[in-house]
């Protein structure tokens, strides 16, 4: 007989906490399309040449090839991987997509997609092979305005805060300021920049000490008053509308690349307030880097205030060319991600995701086979009246019965013995606040409606 077990690096959900990784998905998506993102799905196989496009050695052996015995043929059949493989993220199959579907979309092109995606990590705690990607991007073709960028703060805001899990920061900094002020200090060229910053990194973990050596040392080299100057800059954090752009002006004129850096984050910062998101919840972040070799403009992070060690919960930022492999045309955008997954699985360690109640929202009992009929009557006239309901199918002690619908979190039990058919009542059992009462059965549907929205209003404490 073979075990039973999942292959390392997914994540598999008992029904109730898949109810609440469901409704945070319908939370997000819900909050997406209030902004006005559309839905798009990819498949989960793309064309191994359109997706290694952009990737390099580390990301390929990352990649799931698609090997099969049938109509493609054999992995062995040619010299190259397989025709197939796995989509590793959601952005690469977007530029595809956008590229293949150009003469067909409008722009500005904003589109969301919420779908798995499947990367060769190491297995180990938190790190998942199989996992939900939560993506927005707005894409515009030849030019986009930054005013666009202001808009993700406020979708950012908008998802957490309708999630309840707890105060978040969402940080903002910007790659044209970034590089600016490295050229300032006299740190030419994207791959010089890329290494300080790597080293700038490891501040956290590492202490200043160290990389105030690493950075004077063989393979850098630079002067102590330049790693100085780094390391203040970096460790800039606004506490408030008024002193991000205070903390803007101090860097004063410089050169092209950090004047047009700061006067895109003064536009973004002004945007993000008037669309309405408290400046308690944003600040310049002058360490955020994301994506040394992609992201161009604004970046985004987004951090929980009191659980820091589960890093960043949304990230993203702005891109100029996002389907320069796959066309001629200049489609530059700006998007954000949600690991869902992963944040899922984070906040359910940290205590910070509740056990949902069952999608089912009554159970109606069965004492007597012979009450069978009623029992099932009274159950369409519930799903008609807009409840999830299921029936009791054999009868057993009512105890069981009442026992079954705690454990799968069934908040309502509806019984229906030989008095109430009678009478023509049913006596609903409120297994959350321990109570009974009786209704007449033709105001049953009503009566639940009421209490469940009551519920929604005004949640209690589960005992």
């Amino acid at each position: 007989m073979i075990k039973p077990r999942t292959p390392p690096g997914v994540m598999e959900l008992l029904p109730r906490d898949q109810i609440a990784f469901q409704r945070t998905l319908d939370t997000i998506r819900r909050n997406f399309e209030r902004f006005g993102f559309l839905p798009v799905e990819t498949p989960v196989m793309e064309l191994s040449e359109v997706l290694l496009t952009k990737s390099g050695g580390e990301t390929e052996r990352q990649v799931y090839f698609v090997q099969s015995t049938g109509a493609l043929g054999k992995a062995s059949d040619s010299d190259g991987p397989p025709e197939l493989a796995l989509r590793f993220d959601l952005t690469v199959p977007l530029a595809r997509y956008v590229a293949e579907h150009e003469h067909d979309l409008a722009f500005p092109f904003r589109r969301y997609q919420m779908q798995r995606v499947y990367r060769g990590e190491r297995a180990q705690r938190g790190r998942f092979r199989e996992f939900y990607q939560c993506d927005i991007d707005v894409v515009g073709k030849d030019a986009l305005s930054v005013r666009f960028d202001a808009e993700f703060p406020a979708v950012i805001h908008a998802v957490f805060s309708e999630l309840a899990i707890g105060k978040f920061t969402i940080q903002l900094n910007n790659r044209k300021l970034m590089r600016g002020f490295f050229e300032t200090q006299g740190i030419a060229g994207p791959d010089l920049q890329a290494r300080v910053l790597r080293e700038v990194d490891k501040l956290d973990k590492r202490g200043a000490d160290y990389v105030r050596e690493t950075l004077t040392g063989e393979g850098f080299n630079l002067g102590g008053d330049a790693v100085a100057t780094i390391l203040e800059f970096v460790g800039v954090r606004s506490s408030s509308h008024a002193d991000a752009m205070a903390r803007l002006d101090a860097l004063g004129e410089g050169n092209d690349a950090l004047r047009e850096g700061i006067a895109e984050l003064r536009e973004v910062l002004d945007l993000v307030r008037a669309l309405g998101v408290p400046e308690s919840d944003y600040a310049l972040n002058f360490s955020i880097a994301r994506g040394l070799d992609y992201y161009t403009g604004t970046v985004y992070e987004t951090t929980l205030d009191d659980y820091p060690q589960i890093g960043s919960i949304c990230s993203g930022g702005r891109y100029e060319d996002l389907a320069g492999q796959y066309s001629k045309s200049k489609l530059p955008g700006v998007g954000i991600s949600i690991g869902l997954t992963r944040l899922f699985w984070q906040l359910r360690e940290a205590g910070l995701v509740d056990t949902a109640e069952s999608t089912v929202q009554v159970l109606v009992t069965q004492m007597d086979a012979a009450a069978l009929p009623h029992c099932l009557a009274v159950a369409a006239e519930l799903r008609q009246g807009g409840l999830n309901t299921e029936v009791v199918m054999e009868s057993s002690k009512l105890g069981k019965q009442f026992k079954y619908a705690d454990r799968a979190g069934i908040r309502f039990v509806a019984v229906l013995g030989e008095d109430e058919i009678a009478r023509g009542t049913v006596t609903i059992k409120d297994l959350r606040r321990a109570d009974q009462f009786e209704v007449p059965r033709t105001e049953l549907a009503r009566t639940l409606r009421v209490e469940l929205a009551q519920a929604a209003v005004l949640p209690e404490a589960r005992p």
